[in-house]
């Protein structure tokens, strides 16, 4: 391995230096499209072209889910003895670890995170989600069910089969372990779809996969847009799951494709608008860093991040003041390649000009910048945005009700805990919250009525692989991470035997 840069122009040695893949990986071999098509793909950090990627579509897709079910019909993974699955996904995690750079590098020209995030985050997540579901291969037991005593009724889990992952571009190693992990160590085949934005560092996780063992076709990987290569994945009837990351609203329509087809499972983690309530008695300067760091980290473009900030009006302005504090001193805007840096680009111009427009509407509706608000570094030709806070909010403004997805703050002022608690849940979503205040009581009232799949009390975006990760009404269904992320990767069979 070679020495990690420590500079902006090591870096960007590096990068220039790379070999690129960007071929879809099917059967266990890079593939061109079958039509040859490609498209440019555009580093958000200068807004210039660095790589061509295969631009799959509806035969591409079909070729990867042919390979995916020889695959599963074969055996060849599906009866693969445990220790066997497990010595293979622990060499795959070991050398997602051994080409932690390169994978780190691919991630931050894809998406403009910081380096220093991607190969210290990113990256080790990734590899130890892996490694976690692994582990769980020799571990994971049958049941005899208590029925009377002329009577044996087993109930055998099994692999779905095909299982089509969609991940997004916030995250993409990160959630694709989350799907590819479980569903692996279940036995099924997988066809994994990364978003146009961030193919590259997924790609390579086929050679990686497929130097650690994993037979040919069992992990397939096709890049493409949504409506090229993504719909034709979700409405194909031999893909027996879709697993899906993303929008509410793409993840309605993997519910309206599964319908269209074969009724396919579907499993869906998508939008958010994740609440701080921050009550009088919090600590201020706590809430402030954990309000910062969880809107600001990765540029705000994470599902759960907490982009509203519910404000007892006591206390409100102060908190303001501190949230703006926090970010100027710990998360400086930078180019993703310095080592200071700790907020970088958002993924896209497009995605700049959303977030940039949803402040403007903000304004509009009354609310105050009082942190932030423009578009940064411009000279750069890359896509970057302040980070902002919107103060003076109603809970009814759009800003408070959509999903930005981008580095800005609304801060929402409430009176009483009855108005908090209602504040909170008048949302669609519910992936999570938090909750600042100094009061059990409180805080147990308030963790009980929140409706939210995870809710924090006096931190924020703590997590485990240990612990099951989704969310409530309009956030999804269906849970990653934690042991229950394995059955919904697999069929519950009852074998009944009666005898004398």
């Amino acid at each position: 391995m070679l020495d990690r840069p420590t500079t902006r122009e090591g870096w960007a040695a590096r990068a220039a230096a790379l070999a690129i893949e960007g071929r879809a990986f099917i059967g266990g071999a890079y593939v061109a499209a079958l039509d040859g098509a490609s498209f440019a793909k555009v580093s958000p950090i200068d807004g210039k072209v660095f790589a061509h990627v295969a631009d799959c579509g509806e035969a591409d897709i079909d070729r990867a889910v042919k390979a995916a079910r020889a695959a599963f019909d074969s055996g060849v993974w599906r009866d693969a003895d445990p220790q066997r699955k497990k010595a293979v996904l622990l060499r795959f995690a070991a050398l997602i670890r051994e080409n932690i750079d390169e994978i780190a590098l691919l991630e931050t020209l894809d998406v403009g995170k910081v380096i220093s995030n991607a190969f210290a985050v990113d990256v080790p997540f990734c590899a130890d989600c892996i490694q976690y579901y692994a582990e769980l291969a020799d571990k994971l037991y049958d049941e005899v069910a208590p029925v009377g005593v002329h009577d044996v009724a087993m109930v055998r889990k099994e692999p779905l089969g095909v299982i089509g992952a969609i991940v997004p571009w916030n995250y993409p190693l990160i959630i694709a372990a989350w799907k590819i992990g479980p569903a692996l160590v279940a036995g099924n085949s997988v066809v994994l779809k990364p978003a146009e934005q961030s193919p590259l560092a997924s790609l390579l996780l086929g050679r990686l996969a497929k130097q650690a063992g994993l037979p040919d076709g069992v992990l397939n990987i096709v890049p493409g847009f949504g409506e090229k290569a993504g719909k034709p994945l979700a409405l194909h009837p031999d893909v027996d799951m879709i697993a899906f990351t993303g929008s509410t609203e793409v993840g309605k329509l993997m519910m309206v494709y599964a319908g269209q087809s074969n009724m396919k499972r579907v499993a869906l983690e998508c939008g958010g608008k994740s609440p701080h309530v921050v009550m009088p008695d919090a600590d201020l300067d706590a809430a402030a860093e954990a309000i910062a760091w969880g809107i600001y980290y990765n540029q705000g473009e994470t599902c759960h991040a907490g982009s509203r900030v519910l404000a007892h009006e006591s206390i409100r302005a102060a908190l303001v003041e501190k949230i703006a504090a926090v970010q100027q001193a710990q998360i400086p805007l930078g180019h993703p390649f310095d080592a200071a840096a700790q907020l970088g680009a958002v993924v896209e111009e497009k995605q700049m000009r959303r977030v940039l427009d949803y402040i403007a509407i903000g304004v509009k509706e009354g609310a105050r910048v009082a942190h932030g608000g423009k578009r940064a570094m411009a000279e750069t030709g890359g896509f970057y945005v302040e980070p902002t806070i919107l103060d003076g909010a109603r809970n009814d403004m759009r800003v408070a009700q959509e999903e930005i997805f981008g580095p800005v703050v609304v801060v929402v002022p409430f009176e009483t805990e009855a108005e908090a608690v209602r504040l909170a849940n008048d949302t669609i979503y519910g992936l999570a919250a938090a909750v600042w205040t100094r009061d059990m009581n409180a805080a147990h009232r308030l963790t009980r009525a929140i409706r939210a799949g995870t809710v924090w009390v006096n931190t924020y975006d703590r997590s485990s692989l240990t612990t099951p990760f989704g969310g409530f009404k309009q956030s999804g269904f269906g849970r990653d991470r934690s042991p229950h992320a394995i059955d919904k990767y697999m069929d519950f069979k009852t074998i009944w035997t009666s005898y004398r």
